[in-house]
């Protein structure tokens, strides 16, 4: 978040001043040119599993463009909830940008007001809710959502690598985010050495038993951890798949066999279960995830240049990476956004102060000359030339 602060403060003039852009001849003279000006007083709600950044990176956006802000942090969280309501309370006059806390009661009613802009992030099925708030009040919003985000790892991938990486992506906060690799479409000439490596990669990263480990987090509440471990029941077990409902640990797994049909595959599941496909021709996992709502991440773990541009150029998701999982939300040089059903719009950095700016188009001419040709009565030579013009 610090970064994020720095890059636009170090910006910001050049991205608040307004833009010249070109005049076409038949208007001339006069200068067109872009203001941004804020849409006003805005409302951020942010989810639970990164709730310090995920409501302080669309803020800071939101400040930086000139908005007033209302931000809804999560009750699920409310430890940090209050924490960021004492740091917002010391930084800034309540009549610039307040945090109200409160369930979900509380989120109804703040979308029962008018605001100016609405940015949410969180699952598609509040996020619909969110939208249909919005169109009440025809009021414009981002929308930060989620979905299955597939990892494919091709035949030459690096299987060392690319376990390392998967399993650190996928298990980091316990599976809770909503970019992790959502499962695996494996070439089947190396599922087995990758399934290996993955386990090794754990096992290096949280020890033999995960439960002991500092650095390995649970599952945020009751009702999470119950969906999650419903989803147990689905393909064969390869690692993990140990529970406990008292701590709501649910360690590091890995899941076989599994098919396109299986619960766990019919919805995202932003737990620490990972289940493995596998594929025998690019095109074929290509088509599997086109077949599918557009995910919000895809990844692609392979060397040959040709094949992942063909992924990049034929699969249709959010955004990504090739041969690492989740860094491309890390950097504010990349506008960070889903598509379809894994949401609308994006953020960080410039595209963050897009997100809550309305950018006003303003063509300045001046008395003289004025051009009578604009003018009726039109005479055939007038239509002749405004055509030649036109042309």
């Amino acid at each position: 978040m610090l970064d994020e602060i720095r890059f636009a403060r170090r910006r910001l003039g050049r991205w608040a001043a307004p833009k010249r852009v070109p005049t076409p001849l038949l208007h001339w003279p006069a200068a067109s040119l872009i203001y941004p000006e804020p849409f006003g007083v805005s409302l951020v709600i942010a989810p639970w599993n990164y709730p310090f950044q995920l409501a302080v990176a669309p803020l800071v956006a939101a400040v930086a463009a000139g908005n007033c802000v209302v931000v809804k942090p999560s009750e699920f969280s409310w430890h940090t909830a209050s924490v960021l309501a004492g740091i917002v309370g010391r930084a800034f006059d309540p009549a610039h940008v307040a945090v109200v806390q409160g369930d979900a009661e509380v989120s109804k009613t703040l979308l029962d007001e008018r605001f100016e802009k609405i940015f949410f992030t969180g699952s598609t099925r509040v996020g619909k809710i969110v939208m249909a708030a919005a169109a009440r009040q025809l009021t414009p919003v981002t929308l930060e959502l989620g979905g299955k985000s597939p990892c494919i790892v091709a035949a030459d991938a690096n299987t060392t690598t690319a376990a390392k990486r998967i399993a650190w992506g996928k298990f980091l906060n316990a599976g809770q985010t909503c970019v992790a690799p959502d499962y695996l479409l494996v070439h089947e000439s190396i599922k087995e050495p990758l399934i290996e490596a993955i386990e090794a990669s754990v096992n290096a990263f949280f020890g033999a038993n995960p439960r002991q480990s500092p650095d390995y987090p649970r599952i945020i509440n009751e009702d999470h951890f119950k969906r999650l471990t419903g989803l147990l029941r689905s393909g064969r077990i390869r690692m993990g798949g140990v529970s406990d409902a008292e701590e709501r640990y649910i360690s590091p797994t890995l899941i076989d066999r599994v098919r396109w049909d299986d619960p766990i595959m019919e919805e995202e599941i932003f737990g620490p279960l990972l289940p493995v496909l596998s594929f025998s021709t690019l095109d074929e996992a290509v088509e599997s995830v086109n077949k599918r709502p557009k995910p919000l991440a895809l990844y692609y773990f392979g060397r040959n240049a040709g094949d992942r541009q063909t992924v990049i150029e034929e699969a249709a998701f959010g955004g990504g990476c090739v041969n690492d999982v989740l860094l491309h939300l890390a950097t504010p040089h990349l506008p960070f956004g889903g598509i379809g059903q894994s949401g609308m719009g994006s953020y960080h950095g410039k595209a963050g102060f897009d997100a809550f700016s309305h950018f006003k188009s303003i063509l300045k001419r001046t008395a003289f000359p004025d051009a009578p040709l604009r003018y009726p009565p039109f005479s055939r030579w007038k239509m002749r030339l405004i055509k030649l013009l036109l042309r």
